[in-house]
């Protein structure tokens, strides 16, 4: 039987997983001394002679949703892919592909709003392409955003705080940078985009306050950079909070002890989540970040992450420890669950 692509293989997760390295990296991966973080580190980007590289492809559905659009997603989706990585982000491209038929006013709307996106981040739009295909070859526009960034002082110093407290030989922020006593720190509320598209595309009306999270994170990070003490960051999109930080523990080869409590989900997520069967961990987010800091500067970055716009609901959610490996939750009731990555993300088409 001849073996199909299923949507959720696209969705972050174990299937995702396993479809990048079962039928792509063995053709790809071709490892050079130019290429410092190669593709198969599977980081959120890729590093060129200290060039920070990354790509994203986006066919959200709606295409202007609460919160956001294709557009503003597009943009804050892959200026976050090379923020996480400790550098700066200088340059984005950007790849229309357009159905036949498309309204020329939605059209843009959307273009307009990566515009605005784009200059409120301070990384500019510098080159691009437009494609127009046949009515029914895809569902409304597509785009395709690639960014790239570079190294700074600002990370140079905050690796050398790093190193006042532990051993540390990464020069950028890897998922693989975990260690015993690294403390987790959220951003803020999860499952805000995720539910926010759900609720506008299925008619579902659970809250009409809920919108999504969609920004770019560039200024964020350096607020945490200027701290000292990160180690590792990441978006938690496609498979949410729990593919973050399994992929930070499989990567890392360390356990992560998380406090349930402690991770802040809005009422009308917690809600929906609860009505739907799904859990608001898996749920992706488009604003938000996972950073790894060690022990001593954790409450330093988490305050100045607060006085931040998108941090204000910024907290501690857990550690790294050695004890165990994978991810533990410590529940709201006092006993402790497995927290697994993913099969899939339980709200598809929302990047």
């Amino acid at each position: 039987m001849t073996e199909r692509i299923k949507l959720a293989q696209g969705a972050g997760g174990e299937l995702m997983d396993n479809l990048i390295k079962e039928k792509i990296l063995k053709y790809f991966v071709k490892e050079s001394k130019t290429l410092e973080i190669p593709l198969s580190m599977l980081d959120d980007s890729a590093v060129v002679d200290d060039i920070v590289f990354s790509t994203d492809s986006h066919t959200v559905r709606p295409i202007i949703f609460p919160g956001g659009d294709l557009g503003s997603l597009a943009v804050a989706g892959t200026v976050n892919d090379v923020a996480v990585m400790g550098a700066k982000p200088i340059a984005l491209s950007a790849g229309f592909i357009l159905e036949e038929g498309l309204s020329a006013e939605t059209f843009e709307t959307i273009v307009k709003s990566m515009g605005q996106c784009a200059d409120g981040a301070g990384v500019p739009i510098v080159t691009g392409d437009t494609k127009v295909v046949e009515k029914g070859a895809i569902q409304e526009f597509m785009i395709n955003t690639s960014g790239i960034g570079k190294r700074t002082s600002l990370l140079d110093k905050n690796i050398e705080i790093v190193k006042r407290f532990r051993s540390f030989n990464s020069r950028w922020l890897l998922d693989s940078n975990l260690r015993a006593g690294d403390m987790i720190i959220l951003s803020g509320n999860i499952g805000e985009h995720g539910i926010a598209l759900m609720s506008y595309r299925e008619g579902y009306g659970f809250d009409t306050e809920i919108k999504s999270d969609v920004a770019p994170i560039n200024r964020l990070m350096e607020k945490a950079l200027t701290v000292g003490g990160v180690v590792s960051a990441k978006d938690p999109t496609r498979g949410g909070l729990s593919n973050t930080v399994n992929e930070f523990s499989e990567k890392s080869k360390i356990g992560l002890l998380l406090d349930e409590e402690s991770i802040p989900i809005p009422t009308g997520v917690r809600s929906a989540c609860d009505m739907l069967g799904i859990d608001p961990l898996e749920i992706g987010n488009e604003g938000k970040v996972v950073i790894g800091v060690v022990k001593e500067k954790a409450d330093d970055v988490l305050k100045v992450i607060k006085c931040h716009p998108l941090g204000k609901n910024a907290v501690i959610i857990g550690e790294a420890t050695d004890e165990f490996k994978g991810v533990v939750l410590e529940t709201i009731v006092g006993g402790k669950r497995n927290l697994h990555k993913p099969i899939g993300d339980p709200v598809p088409r929302i990047c």
